[in-house]
């Protein structure tokens, strides 16, 4: 779950990390009242999930009050990158030296989080590891020894950061590093961190994605979930109860098992198909998750054809029939499917497929057979389109 900059910046507050004071506001009346609570100048920045507010005239400096109305009347309702600012954040003007860039973001290869520091801060980063690789500095830390003091040495030394502020950026990557684990988070951004005038660094910036699946233990950052800023089917899955993934393809894909999903989506790549999404139903999937399944894949516009992919273990295969079945009644698909069924009941959930005699339903014996069969027919029906 990914949080508006404000919301990050709240979560830092509340791990003692540096932070502009700063105020939301919804409507232009209370961008106003909390700028003059605040103080001038100030800034008026839009909370949207995407970067590049600034060049898109998302983040605008207030120096009076009129300028402050102006600007929030501007900027609530604009359009940034195809997000809607509903909110925008009234901070506190930061005076400033420097800018640099920090982050922690959990390294999946390395099972470990990688934390990054670089001199060139106010950029994106991908345009500083790609032009000047050098100038990121970047160290893994294990998980069981947690962030040491000479971790931070040796990244502010490696970044080039100078001399008298070594110990402050290692004692801000330190807290940085403690709200990313205190908080399960998958990333940890501050670009800017800024170093002010005066010498003390502070986080002008904040860009932080939590692990959905630890939300459970954090009452207060689930209630930040905004659903309208979601993507609709993979809010439609939640809802339902169902692990559901967009992707950018046109063929749907149901499987029961994240590790029989994920083989499902390389065998339908390898075959020249691209994968419309990620669904797992899970074990001992009933009728009534299949029919919700063919819901959730069908309400992407994108999706050509489909396929199920099941495996029975504790999953039954005719149960699963048996909701394919319900479903085209309920749902009524116009697009083809492909059925392959394995394992527990398997016989019994064919015999109940060829009895009902289904419209553009096709069945494998193979996952590479069902995979051929389901990209020829979604190229088909694209040829058709």
């Amino acid at each position: 779950m990914d949080l508006l900059e404000y919301q990050g910046k709240q979560l830092f507050a509340r791990h003692a990390i540096p932070v502009p004071s700063g105020q939301p506001a919804s409507t232009v009346e209370q961008a106003v009242a909390a700028a003059d609570q605040i103080g001038y100048p100030c800034v008026v920045k839009a909370q949207v999930l995407i970067g590049g507010r600034g060049k898109a005239g998302g983040i605008r400096v207030a120096k009076d009050r009129a300028e402050a109305e102006q600007h929030a009347r501007s900027i609530l309702g604009m359009d940034i990158k195809g997000f809607t600012v509903h909110e925008v954040w009234i901070e506190e003007a930061s005076q400033i030296a420097a800018e640099y860039y920090a982050s922690i973001v959990f390294d999946r290869a390395a099972k470990a989080p990688l934390v990054m520091l670089s001199k060139e801060g106010g950029v994106e980063i991908e345009q500083v590891a790609e032009e000047n690789p050098e100038a990121l500095a970047r160290l893994h830390v294990d998980p069981l020894l947690g962030f040491q003091d000479f971790h931070g040495r040796r990244l502010a030394f490696a970044a080039g950061i100078d001399a008298d502020l070594i110990r402050p950026v290692g004692a801000m990557l330190a807290k940085l590093y403690a709200a990313f684990v205190a908080e399960e988070a998958m990333l940890v951004e501050v670009n800017p961190l800024i170093v002010t005038p005066e010498r003390d660094v502070r986080a002008l910036d904040a860009k932080v994605t939590l692990d959905d699946n630890s939300l459970y233990r954090h009452a207060d950052n689930a209630a930040l979930r905004d659903p309208s800023a979601e993507d609709a089917q993979e809010q439609m899955a939640h809802e339902r109860g169902l692990t559901y993934v967009k992707l950018e393809g046109d063929i749907g894909i149901l499987g029961n098992g994240a590790g029989l999903v994920m083989s499902t989506l390389d065998v339908v790549a390898l075959a020249g198909g691209a994968p419309a999404n990620f669904l797992d139903a899970g074990g001992g999937s009933k009728a009534d998750a299949i029919v919700s399944a063919v819901e959730v894949i069908l309400s992407d516009e994108k999706v050509k054809a489909v396929l199920f992919n099941i495996f029975g273990g504790i999953t039954r295969c005719d149960e699963v029939a048996k909701g394919l079945i319900e479903a085209f009644d309920v749902v009524k698909p116009t697009v083809p499917f492909v059925v392959r069924l394995d394992g527990t009941n398997d016989v019994e959930g064919r015999r109940l497929l060829a009895e009902a005699n289904l419209p553009n339903v096709h069945t494998a014996t193979t996952m590479n057979e069902a995979a051929e069969k389901v990209v020829e027919l979604a190229a088909n029906a694209g040829a058709a389109a």
